[in-house]
């Protein structure tokens, strides 16, 4: 196999992406993979994909893209032209809430592209179901998450302890979060709120909001957290603020669920198909901070909904363990070699190769 992405992850501060999630599980389960491409410049990271492709082009037996929209789209565009180039079977992976506006600006485009795969695959119902109009049909397998290394406590009661971990920048709009703490703070004065993740240009307006609306003391920044940092972080706060304005398949929700934290979160993009509302999280309007607060304010009022949130959530979060995502994606990687006629033994030792600087 051959994960190609945007795999800046595997640097210090950056958030993992589900392609390098995917290759290092494959590859620690004993599979030969081949990665690409983790170097920042994105000029230098396109031209990395491509010697990647070409140079191990006779070792691989399928081909998995990442697609994003906007710029990222043309890593895509090439990887999966070099793949037809080369009669190498190829997967590409649908991310981003924000891939249907773009393949409805760029429809002949987008379409040329994804109609080179082999298989299109989403992390969500609603990314497949966004694609149907433009004629794509996408098998739906989850993001996966490292399930075993999140710690779970069940929350029966729930206190006004607030987090929210996403980066600061405009689609998440963090903003939105800290309106809606001042409005929970003024019925509980003990109120505290958590806001974490890596600075896009938001981070020091957000602080200085927090300064002028009397919050500075209440509100704390700790930055990009990794695994560790998030356990330690979220084992601390009872609720989980997701405010974003597009999305499609939030890992960092279901991390939230997955350990025990009930989820508010705006009713974008692909939530709506990921939460219930009311049974593994409670959904409100996007831009909306009062109805935000009084979400958390119900949850803090209600222990038998905060229970039950805290319950399913992590049922939710189960479903994204690797032991199920592994067999989806073992199911797709047979029907697809199946239909190239490659035998288990002619593919065995071939595959995957990995970009690790």
């Amino acid at each position: 196999m051959c994960f190609i992405g945007n795999l800046i992850g595997r640097n210090p501060g950056f958030i993992t992406t589900q392609g390098e999630i995917l290759s290092d599980l494959f590859e620690k389960d004993g599979f030969e993979v081949v990665s690409a491409s983790s170097n920042l410049n994105p000029v230098i990271r396109l031209f990395d994909v491509l010697r990647t492709i070409v140079g191990n082009a006779r070792k691989i037996d399928i081909l998995i893209i990442d697609v994003f929209s906007g710029r990222a789209f043309m890593l895509a565009e090439f990887a999966s032209l070099l793949g037809k180039v080369f009669r190498i079977p190829s997967v590409l992976v649908l991310r981003g809430g924000n891939l249907p506006e773009f393949t409805e600006e760029h429809r002949s485009r987008v379409c040329r592209v994804l109609a080179r795969a082999d298989s299109l695959v989403a992390p969500s119902t609603f990314l497949s179901a966004e694609m149907s109009p433009f004629g794509m049909t996408a098998e739906v397998i989850p993001n996966s998450i490292p399930i075993d290394g999140y710690s779970y406590r069940h929350r029966n009661v729930v206190s006004p302890s607030l987090i929210w971990m996403r980066s600061f920048h405009e689609i998440y709009n963090p903003h939105l979060a800290l309106d809606a703490f001042a409005l929970v703070k003024k019925e509980h004065r003990e109120a505290t709120l958590v806001m974490a993740g890596v600075d896009k240009g938001l981070e020091e307006s957000v602080k200085t909001k927090a300064d002028e609306m009397g919050l500075a003391e209440s509100v704390r920044f700790p930055g990009f957290l990794d695994l560790s940092g998030k356990n330690e972080e979220f084992s601390k706060a009872d609720i989980y603020l997701n405010t974003n304005r597009i999305d499609n398949m939030p890992v960092s929700v279901v991390e939230a669920c997955a350990m025990g934290l009930p989820v508010v979160a705006t009713n974008v993009g692909g939530l709506p198909y990921l939460l219930t509302h009311g049974e593994t999280g409670l959904l409100v309007d996007s831009e909306d901070a009062e109805q935000m607060a009084d979400a958390v304010l119900q949850l803090l009022s209600d222990p038998d909904l905060s229970e039950r949130l805290s319950r399913n959530g992590r049922k939710l979060a189960e479903r994204s363990s690797w032991k199920q995502v592994r067999k989806d994606w073992e199911h797709l990687f047979d029907r697809i070699l199946d239909r190239k006629g490659l035998t288990e033994s002619e593919s065995s030792g071939k595959a995957l190769v990995g970009d690790r600087r």
